[in-house]
Parts: C-alpha cells; structure tokens; sequence
C-alpha cells in the first residue's frame, strides 16, 4: 500500500479518535492538555490530511490510468498501442521508451493538470470545456506541442544528437533546441496519436499501464 495512502488512514483514524473524545468529554477543552488535544484534532490533523490528499492526489493525476479514465481519452488510449515506428505515441509506448504508467504525463509534462503553475490553469480549463462543451475526437492542444517535452529525455542521447536527419543540415539542430523547428512538424514526427486510423494499425497489447 502506498505510504501517503497509509498516512491518510492514520490521520483519518487519529483524528476520528480525537474528535470522539473531545465530544464524549467536552469538559476536557477546559484544561491546558485539553486545549492542546482540542487544537491538534481541530486544526493540525486536517492539515496534515489535507496536505497528504493533495500529494497522494497529486501523484495519482500522474498516471497513465488517471489520463485515460475519461471515456473521450479512451482512443488516444487505444493510440498508445499501435506497433508502428512512424507512429510516435506508439512507438514510445511499445517499445518503453517512456514509463507506461506515466506515459501521458511523461510526453505532456507542461500541459497536465497537475504540472507547473500554467498547466494547472489548463487543467481547470480542461473540467470548464468538458463540463459546458460536447467535445469529440480528434482533440487539439491550445498551443503547439513544445520541444522541451522531447528533450527533457533525448538531449544528450546519441540516437538524438547524431541523428543523420537531425545533423543533415547545420542549422537544424539548433533550431530544434530552441524550440524554433518542431519534432512533430510535417516530415518530422507528425503522426502521434492518430485516433482516427487506428483500426489500420496493428495493436500491441503486450504493455499494459
């Protein structure tokens, strides 16, 4: 079992104990000791429960179960699977290139719920469009896919920075570490979840999130 699991269920018993002696002998609140149960029971337990649910919560957002666990995410799901090395998502995914159980958040690390400050706010955005707005695959990003996302794992890797595609013209590779010529622009990696193809792609089903 998960260890902020655990401390939820501590806190959660601890605190339950706490709350019940102070109602069962309210008397008690009227000593010093009975102060200072009254402010742990009251006030420390909870933030300490609060600050441990939004860890545990936190973290779980980072899965790949947690992405997927809306039903208009279920082809970008079915998308991981395609045994294809042109198919990017694909290819990553089978091949565990990237962690399987963190996939979504690994390759949209600036644009999940729970990443950096701005991601956050997206994330919000998220719930406010499918709460109001009847959304359908195929999903589009509200701004272009960045390049830090690929090179939070490639930069330094051979296959990368002696690419022959990537080192055909000077100028290339540092316009892709600049973030000024895309890896997913057309002829590069452009196919990435292809959701509305898949029944033309083969699936593997060896990896599992």
């Amino acid at each position: 079992m998960d260890i902020t699991v655990v401390i939820l269920l501590i806190g959660i018993g601890l605190g339950a104990l706490l709350v019940g002696t102070l109602v069962a002998r309210p008397s008690i609140a009227a000593t010093r000791g009975g102060k200072m149960l009254a402010f742990i029971a009251l006030f420390a337990v909870p933030v300490v429960l609060a600050a441990a649910g939004t860890t545990a919560h936190l973290e779980h957002s980072k899965k790949t179960e947690f992405c997927l666990s809306c039903h208009i995410m279920k082809p970008y799901g079915e998308s991981l699977k395609v045994d294809d090395p042109g198919h990017l998502a694909g290819s990553h995914f089978v091949n565990r290139r990237i962690p399987v159980n963190e996939a979504c958040y690994t390759c949209h690390t600036d644009y999940t719920m729970f990443g950096p400050v701005k991601a956050k706010m997206r994330g919000l955005r998220h719930v406010w469009v499918w709460l109001t707005q009847d959304r359908k695959p195929p999903l589009h990003l509200y701004t272009p896919f960045t390049n830090q996302n690929c090179l939070h794992c490639h930069l330094g890797a051979k296959s990368f920075e002696e690419g022959a595609v990537h080192n055909a013209d000077p100028e290339t590779m540092p316009l892709i570490k600049a973030d000024k010529l895309s890896c997913v622009s057309s002829g590069c990696h452009d196919v990435n979840h292809d959701t509305t193809n898949l029944n033309k792609f083969k699936s593997y089903e060896g990896v599992k999130p």
